[in-house]
């Protein structure tokens, strides 16, 4: 998290290449603040030393009184030792002594069996009154406090039986106490229930029984210790401990009373749980409504059994780590079982944020609260979450692509029904409506989440996968394209690939024709619109980037669709004519008369079927095929231009019947028309190279050069070869000035096209 923040604020503070003069003034107050803050750590290492040092010195100091300690008494034994020496006659006082205390303590023990049987009863029948007013269970700390002391009884009758080694007698002894162990069971069902419906007790009002609950479990809370503290005697100094075992009174045994309590807080939540559970799995959405109980208990323990309780306990602390806990336990189950399904893990997902406000109002701190509540699986889940938008995603556009290959494929037989036409008649390919229909509706997936991480994770999926999607459009139609340029191509299918091309194209612009004046947004348009609210503002700065390259792909591809129809046209109709392209037979041909009214025979057939923004394209890319396979033809077999043919009458006819599809086509736009002329203007230079004598051949090659800078030397080559009086010194004259010019890049011409 730091080093992302750290990135964020660099992001902020360098914005611009003029924000790079910031960096030293910067640096200056970076290093001032670290100084400010090894300062301070400098300081709190200090003090952090001097507690530790401190805390040293007190368990130093506390382990010489210990040792001070056991030294007085070694000291008081040795005098008491030494006294019975002093005293006279002391054994005989203290035989009498210790008579008198065996027949006091038989005494006793006689009157508490003679009366054991009774008093057990006596606690039944405060038990059946309990039983009878189960709300309040008014005989609660009596019964408590009689049990107590009969357990004592018992436990003192068994011990002095133990040492005895009477087992006939203990045997008795155990069956007359056994009444004893129903009441106690009895009684443990009174304070079990009590434990369990704790909260409800509360929330009832009944703060008394709270209360005397309270008081008997810190009660045994505190028997408890004792006993376990004089196990550890017994079991570290049993020489001294024996000594004072006999005038030890109380419980003999570890009663466990506090645990049992936390162990009930545990299972009555866990019930609840339980429940939660069940209404979860049901409805993913009830979450947070499902666990109200949470925290409504956790506040009845804060506002009411708090003041009720020892405040050693710290209850709301323990009910506070015990719930977590089991939050903890219930959410992670959730995540490790496989049958949770992906609305139920979202909804999971989401909590974590809610549940620790709702702590925190609570008074819990979130670095309090451990284990993290999802164990810090957050960041996975999400990418799980994500990834299972994202594979639904691509099994989508997986299945739409073979769809579309399938059809593309059957183009042949299907009679043109594989393709679509939208409501103005433009051909269009099936699925391209059902793709971003489906790309819309996994973006309302990804929104449900309410996470933008998810969302810009699945939107950037998307827009690579789109990219994808051209590519591999643009692969499929040029591998196809591709058979029909060999020498002997076959022609079925030809008729619906240049159908499929100028449907492709369209699709393109469908994508990003977008009509703002009556509100009406392409695809790509309406996608950025659909996640726009969803994610982040630095994000969508950077999905502006991505959708802009986008939209050009979609241009390049659609341009590359109407190109390749254009070069399919050379490669089929007019490969049997272009070999004749200035050689002697050039003279006589009209095959370029005859290529423009199959120009304007494509333009006829598809003006209405090719989307209106593409028709100028169409053209442009004809007559720019045309003026590029014209120019190349220097370098057809047989290419020869003699000094006494008419060759410069013969090229000046070409253009200007060339010209006629520019100049009298209606449906040309008068700027794309200009622009046409402009680059057919390549032709007076070519003109020049071919017609001057040889020693301005290289002023002409510079000319050209300045007005194309990037003219392929090769083609240059070949035109000079073409010329009846070429020799080896005009190549090597070109040559040697194109060495000496400077070439300044500019766009790309129609030359970087000629080869």
């Amino acid at each position: 998290m730091t080093m992302d923040s750290s990135t964020v604020k660099l992001a902020e503070l360098l914005r611009h290449p003029d924000d790079l003069d910031k960096i030293p003034a910067m640096k200056l107050e970076y290093t001032r603040k670290k100084a400010a803050v090894d300062s301070q750590l400098r300081s709190g290492l200090k003090e952090q030393l001097e507690i530790t040092q401190s805390g040293m010195n007190g368990i130093t100091d506390g382990q010489r009184t210990v040792q001070l300690i056991k030294e007085e008494m070694m000291k008081i034994d040795k005098l008491c030792a030494e006294a019975q020496n002093m005293i006279r006659d002391f054994p005989n006082i203290n035989l009498v002594s210790q008579t008198h205390r065996n027949f006091s303590a038989v005494e006793t023990m006689r009157k508490n069996l003679d009366s054991f049987n009774d008093r057990v009863g006596q606690v039944e029948a405060m038990l059946r009154v309990d039983d009878a007013d189960p709300e309040n269970m008014p005989n609660l700390l009596a019964v408590h406090y009689e049990l107590t002391q009969l357990r004592n009884i018992r436990d003192d009758a068994m011990e002095q039986i133990a040492r005895a080694d009477d087992l006939s007698a203990q045997s008795t002894l155990e069956e007359y106490f056994s009444k004893l162990d129903n009441a106690v069971e009895w009684f443990d069902e009174h304070v079990g229930t009590i434990a369990l419906n704790l909260i409800n007790v509360l929330i009832n009002g009944n703060n008394g029984l709270v209360v005397r609950f309270a008081i008997i479990i810190e009660a045994e809370e505190k028997s408890d210790k004792r006993v376990k503290a004089l196990q550890e005697a017994l079991k570290d100094h049993k020489e001294m401990a024996a000594r004072f075992q006999s005038i030890t009174d109380g419980a003999k045994q570890v009663r466990g009373y506090k645990e049992k309590f936390l162990q009930s807080i545990e299972a009555h939540a866990q019930e609840q749980v339980l429940e939660t559970k069940q209404a979860f799995l049901e409805d993913p959405s009830r979450l947070e409504k499902s666990l109200k109980w949470f925290f409504n208990n956790l506040n009845a323990v804060k506002q009411g059994m708090v003041p009720l309780m020892p405040k050693k306990w710290r209850t709301l602390q323990t009910y506070g780590k015990i719930y977590h806990k089991l939050m903890h336990d219930f959410l992670v189950g959730m995540i490790d079982d496989p049958d949770t399904s992906s609305a139920n893990m979202l909804s999971i997902l989401n909590w974590p944020d809610k549940y620790y406000s709702k702590m925190a109002k609570l008074g819990f701190k979130e670095d309090q609260l451990e284990p993290q509540v999802l164990d810090g699986r957050a960041a996975e889940l999400v990418r799980e979450f994500r990834q299972l938008i994202i594979r639904f995603l691509d099994q989508w556009l997986d299945r739409i692509f073979k769809t579309e290959q399938k059809d593309f494929a059957e183009r042949n037989t299907a009679e043109g029904s594989n393709l679509d036409a939208d409501e103005y008649g433009y051909f269009r390919t099936k699925n391209l409506v059902d793709m971003w229909r489906m790309l819309a509706e996994q973006v309302d997936a990804a929104g449900n989440s309410q996470r933008m991480d998810v969302v810009e994770g699945v939107v950037d999926a998307m827009i690579l996968r789109l990219k994808s999607r051209q590519q591999n459009w643009q692969k499929m139609l040029d591998d196809e394209a591709a058979k029909y340029y060999g020498n002997t191509p076959e022609l079925e299918g030809f008729q619906a690939l240049q159908d499929w091309l100028v449907a492709t194209a369209n699709d393109q612009i469908a994508c990003i024709d977008d009509n703002e004046e009556e509100g009406k947004f392409a695809y790509l348009a309406s996608f950025k619109q659909k996640f726009e609210p969803l994610v982040s503002a630095q994000y969508l700065e950077r999905a502006d980037n991505e959708i802009s390259n986008l939209r050009d792909g979609y241009v390049d591809l659609s341009t590359h669709c109407i190109a390749k129809f254009a070069q399919l046209i050379f490669a089929v109709d007019f490969k049997a004519v272009m070999p004749d392209f200035f050689t002697p037979k050039w003279y006589q041909s009209t095959a370029i008369k005859q290529m423009i009214v199959t120009f304007e025979e494509y333009i006829g057939d598809y003006k209405t079927v090719l989307h209106h923004s593409l028709l100028d394209i169409f053209i442009e890319e004809l007559a720019d095929e045309l003026l590029i396979r014209y120019l190349s033809s220097v370098k057809n077999k047989g290419a020869k231009f003699k000094r006494q043919d008419p060759f410069k009458d013969k090229i000046y006819n070409d253009v200007l019947t060339a010209f006629e599809l520019f100049n009298n086509n209606t449906y040309l736009s008068p700027d794309v028309a200009e622009t046409i002329k402009q680059k057919w203007r390549v032709t007076e230079n070519f003109l020049t190279l071919l017609e001057v004598d040889k020693q301005s051949v290289p002023d002409a090659f510079a000319d050209f050069k300045a007005n194309y800078w990037d003219l392929q030397l090769s083609w240059v080559e070949a035109v000079l070869r073409s010329r009846d009086d070429f020799d080896r010194s005009m190549l090597n004259a070109v040559k040697a000035r194109a060495a000496q010019i400077d070439v300044q890049r500019g766009l790309e011409t129609i030359m970087s096209k000629v080869k």
